[in-house]
């Protein structure tokens, strides 16, 4: 079920950096939090393929009881990741967006942080497809704008750093190509980086900022003027803080665990 839109509390900028400030009820993140958010933050879809390529190899119960093991769900999510499922629900729902590898796929090992965007994929507009890339803060901090947006790892920086280096995407490109292969999504890949190779900057960037505080333009006013300054011909940048009900952030990552163990509430 696609994830609520939100409403619209404040909108500032324009053509090539924008940005929009949307807020949730409780009963918006709830239905969020037990379908699209816990879908795309357990890797529902993931799943599925591995029961698909696993189907019939364990016969016995002990066997069976190894399968489940493999595909349990974790028991312990930190509250970033909650904020980054909920951003990317978002712009697949309402942005037309797909990300079709999530970096959860290629953990090593539970916990980890991969470098790179946090978000990699396509974007679609009148021209058809294109490279969406996203970068996503969560915070619970009472100033505006958060600290999460200043700073070398900040959102302001790694949307400069996406916006501007050519090396940066062409590694995020790669890093689907690798992926590509015989997967559904093959065709728009290569849709996209038709459009890539004639343009390296014809891409789509997101920032998205998952808050619990009231909302405030001054959580994205500065950042939408600094990131439309200078933007390439070609690029599109659009700033979205989805503001939450208050308090909510605190231990969302147990809460989400909770709930998809109960079945919801």
């Amino acid at each position: 079920m696609t994830i609520s839109a939100g409403a619209a509390v404040y909108r500032i900028g324009g053509f090539p950096c924008s940005g929009i400030g949307l807020r949730w009820s409780d009963d918006e993140l709830n239905a969020a939090m037990d379908g699209r958010v816990a879908a795309v933050l357990f890797d529902d879809e993931g799943k599925a393929d591995i029961e698909d390529i696993l189907a019939g190899l364990a016969e016995t119960e002990f066997e069976l009881a190894g399968l489940r093991r493999v595909l349990q769900d974790p028991d312990r999510v930190e509250d970033w990741r909650v904020g980054e499922a909920i951003a990317e629900a978002y712009l697949t729902d309402h942005r037309s967006c797909n990300f079709p590898w999530p970096d959860g796929r290629d953990e090593r090992k539970g916990g980890s942080s991969l470098p790179g965007a946090d978000l990699v994929g396509f974007g679609i507009d009148r021209d058809g497809d294109r490279f969406a890339f996203g970068e996503v803060k969560t915070s619970r901090e009472g100033r505006y704008p958060p600290g999460t947006m200043h700073g070398r790892t900040g959102l302001k920086r790694q949307l400069e750093d996406l916006r501007d280096s050519d090396a940066i995407r062409d590694d995020l490109v790669r890093y689907l190509a690798h992926r590509a292969g015989s997967a559904s999504w093959r065709a728009r890949f290569q849709r996209a980086v038709r459009r890539y190779l004639r343009n390296p900057s014809d891409v789509q960037l997101y920032g998205v900022l998952v808050r619990d505080v009231e909302p405030r333009k001054d959580d994205l006013r500065l950042r939408v003027d600094e990131l439309g300054a200078g933007c390439p011909e070609g690029t599109c940048i659009e700033l979205l803080a989805l503001y939450l009900p208050q308090e909510s952030l605190d231990s969302i990552g147990e809460e989400i665990v909770s709930r998809r163990a109960g079945g919801g509430r």
